[in-house]
């Protein structure tokens, strides 16, 4: 039987409460997306023929972060003033592979000039990856470029697919390249659908190497294809599944619920091949800032 010191004390935290209610709900409904932002390959035709004006479109959704693949002979300086001119800023963007040798320099420059605090290597080529020592080659590769870019205030990431999560003689390469990239200098941008679609969960991820994630990759599928090692950037019939977020099969409240343990501080919206690209976006913007957890 409780005290009467117990009971009074009980009464008295349900009244304050009942008086006070949005203080005492915050886990249920005050857990929301921070920086969510666009990845602009998806409008990639858009900003081909019209690089101001889908820039734009895109503010004008509700994004205001971008990440760049690409721009389109523009100067550093001039997507400096275009991002600036519509409200936007640029935290990362993603460069091919070779352009981590002779060309690095030259990009860390460019990314000061834009504002970016990231560059992701999204993509390890297959001719790379199908040589014996290529995992090694390419983590050899991300620590250079990582140790480099530090130097100069820019943390370098990786950005999957699913061909990681695939064992190559025995072993998933997401793991090795976890394990033996500096953890100091090479984070990762881990795309949410990717993982999934290659059987990794990242909630395994998360608990095994927190911290490593600042940057995701949010997508999703209507259902799961099956995947192999084979296949370029169209990934053959992969991508007629592909939808909005918040249209397909992946538990986002459950991912975003470990968001920080996995470090992220940045959310950035992909849809590889749209329909209708704007649209698109715009769903997937709509369901991601009303989502609570």
């Amino acid at each position: 039987m409780p005290t009467r010191r117990t009971f009074l004390a009980q009464s008295a935290a349900i009244a304050t409460a009942a008086l006070f209610p949005g203080r005492f709900s915050w886990a249920a409904a005050d857990r929301k997306l921070g920086n969510i932002g666009v990845q602009l390959y998806t409008v990639r035709d858009q900003m081909k023929q019209d690089f101001d004006g889908t820039l734009a479109k895109v503010a004008a959704i509700g994004y205001k972060e971008v990440e760049f693949a690409g721009y389109f002979d523009h100067s550093p300086k001039d997507v400096r003033a275009a991002i600036d001119r519509h409200g936007l800023v640029s935290p990362a963007c993603h460069v091919p592979y070779d352009v981590l040798g002779d060309k690095w320099p030259a990009q860390i420059e460019s990314a000061k000039t834009i504002g970016q605090s990231y560059i992701v290597c999204p993509w390890i080529p297959e001719e790379i990856r199908k040589q014996p020592d290529g995992w090694k080659q390419a983590i050899e590769t991300f620590n250079r470029a990582g140790e480099a870019s530090h130097k100069a205030g820019i943390q370098f990431a990786y950005h999957n697919h699913w061909f990681e999560f695939l064992p190559v003689n025995g072993k998933l390469p997401y793991d090795t390249l976890l394990e033996e990239c500096d953890s100091n200098l090479v984070k990762m941008e881990l795309d949410l659908c990717w993982i999934i679609v290659g059987g990794g969960d990242p909630l395994v991820y998360f608990n095994r190497y927190p911290g490593r994630f600042p940057l995701v990759h949010v997508k999703d599928m209507k259902k799961l294809p099956t995947v192999s090692q084979a296949g370029g950037q169209d990934f053959g019939d992969t991508l007629k599944d592909m939808t909005e977020v918040g249209s397909g099969v992946i538990d986002w409240k459950r991912i975003f619920a470990q968001s920080k343990k996995a470090g992220i501080k940045h959310y950035i919206v992909e849809h590889d091949k749209p329909a209708a690209a704007f649209d698109s976006l715009q769903t997937s913007y709509q369901y991601l800032r009303q989502l609570r957890w």
